[in-house]
């Protein structure tokens, strides 16, 4: 079955990359190679420092550097000591650079829109879905998770997030919950899990001890451009993993009637519906598993 899989990712991989001219040594005829196009395109839509840029790309840093060394000669590009950290530097496109990847962006439309117009509108929609569930699943099977320190910059976003929709889902306000999430999140009663995709956060989750040998799953969170690739539930899993290196044999958690996805998600992986075990006045499900 695998091999079936992997050989229609192959063969879409090999046909598209011919079709949209990746193959060119002049990519649309801007001058230099997909590679660099890519890169100054990333640079255009989204400015930040090299570091978040080669987190985003998954780039090795000196492979990185040669492809910016080429964007630079040719004015493209400026690198410049980042105000916020002068530590790290910044990378900005130049008034030419700017005007190339204008130029970039509407060879890149008119391309695609010379492939699909054979097409009829139905099979165009049909491709768009096609593509952006492929995109999706693709994007999540990147994703890498980490055990992370809960006060970390990343967890602090993660979790900032997470904090953000419940206070536009349901009014909630925290309050303190830094300090108990660097108090509770933590070895060796607890662990804190961040999953980065494109070099940032985009789910979020922790475990910590709520009686002899039960641990509580906490702060579960997942970016809505991520949502329906199945992160979630492989996220819980990871958590549960965590949960038996710490010693707990059963895992609790609550959650909100309004969640109806998430609540699918917990009786699909095997939680079990509970009385109330704690005095969240949000919750109205709560849940356990035995590992």
């Amino acid at each position: 079955m695998i091999q079936q899989q992997t050989a229609v990712v192959r063969s879409f991989n090999r046909s598209y990359t011919q079709r949209i001219g990746a193959l060119e040594e002049s990519f649309l005829g801007m001058g230099m190679p997909l590679s660099h196009e890519r890169l100054l395109f990333e640079i255009g839509s989204a400015p930040g420092t090299i570091h978040r840029l080669r987190a985003r790309l998954g780039l090795d840093s000196g492979y990185l550097s040669r492809l910016l060394r080429r964007l630079q000669s040719e004015g493209l590009v400026a690198v410049t000591a980042d105000p916020d950290d002068r530590r790290r530097r910044r990378i900005d496109l130049t008034p030419k650079g700017r005007a190339h990847w204008t130029e970039l962006e509407r060879r890149s439309e008119e391309r695609v829109r010379m492939l699909v117009a054979p097409l009829t509108d139905r099979q165009r929609e049909r491709l768009a879905r096609a593509l952006a569930e492929a995109d999706l699943l693709v994007r999540a099977a990147t994703v890498s998770l980490k055990t992370v320190d809960p006060c970390s910059e990343a967890a602090r976003g993660a979790v900032g997030r997470y904090f953000a929709e419940l206070g536009s889902r349901f009014g909630y306000v925290a309050s303190g919950e830094s300090e108990k999430d660097a108090e509770l999140l933590v070895p060796p009663r607890g662990a804190f899990i961040v999953a980065f995709g494109d070099g940032e956060p985009v789910a979020c989750g922790g475990i910590q001890r709520i009686g002899d040998g039960v641990g509580e799953i906490k702060r579960t969170w997942v970016h809505d451009d991520w949502r329906g690739a199945g992160l979630g539930s492989r996220l819980v899993r990871r958590l549960e993993d965590v949960a038996r290196s710490l010693g707990y044999r059963i895992v609790r958690l609550d959650t909100n009637a309004a969640l109806k996805e998430a609540i699918g998600m917990y009786e699909r992986t095997g939680y079990v519906p509970i009385a109330r075990y704690n005095d969240n006045p949000f919750a109205t499900h709560f849940f356990e598993k035995t590992l």
